[in-house]
């Protein structure tokens, strides 16, 4: 898969239910490796994933990227070879009107953010938003995953409002 990635990211509301609207859920192992560019290898559930992606424009919204299927042994080896802080999360699709809802529960040095995220055909695409979304996040870099591997929750989770930690 290749294109430009649109998506727009939200927390999440602590007290909303949310995980009960899941039609599915699948846990993600994923690693970076030193890059102008975010490349990543990701192995979500049995399957593993080679992805590059570009710098971000738009505030954000929109980037280039690239996305193959490798195997899972070619998976965990290169997960040997990236750079420390693998991001440890499960993934739950959520389908809300005419979209799918990627809700991201994150482990380890990032236990208790939760984040969503919406992919859009174009960047002033109408969307549904459904109760358990909170702020948006879109372009804070702090909610960019291979920014969390370095920069972890757990060292500036007292900068969100309760409700989202």
């Amino acid at each position: 898969m290749s294109g430009l990635e649109i998506e727009r990211k939200f927390l999440v509301h602590k007290s909303k239910d949310w995980k009960s609207l899941a039609k599915s859920s699948s846990y993600i192992r994923q690693g970076y490796f030193a890059s102008v560019n975010t490349v990543r290898v990701r192995i979500r559930d049995d399957k593993g994933y080679l992805t590059i992606k570009s710098p971000s424009y738009n505030g954000g919204l929109t980037r280039y990227e690239f996305e193959t299927e490798i195997s899972i042994e070619d998976a965990e080896n290169l997960l040997r070879l990236c750079e420390e802080g693998v991001i440890e999360k499960r993934r739950y699709l959520i389908d809300v009107g005419n979209h799918t809802y990627e809700v991201d529960e994150f482990y380890g040095d990032n236990e208790g953010l939760v984040l969503a995220e919406v992919e859009l055909d174009n960047e002033d695409e109408q969307f549904e938003k459904p109760v358990f979304l909170g702020s948006e996040v879109t372009g804070d870099r702090r909610f960019y995953n291979s920014h969390m591997r370095r920069n972890p929750f757990f060292l500036w989770r007292d900068t969100l409002p309760e409700e989202y930690r």
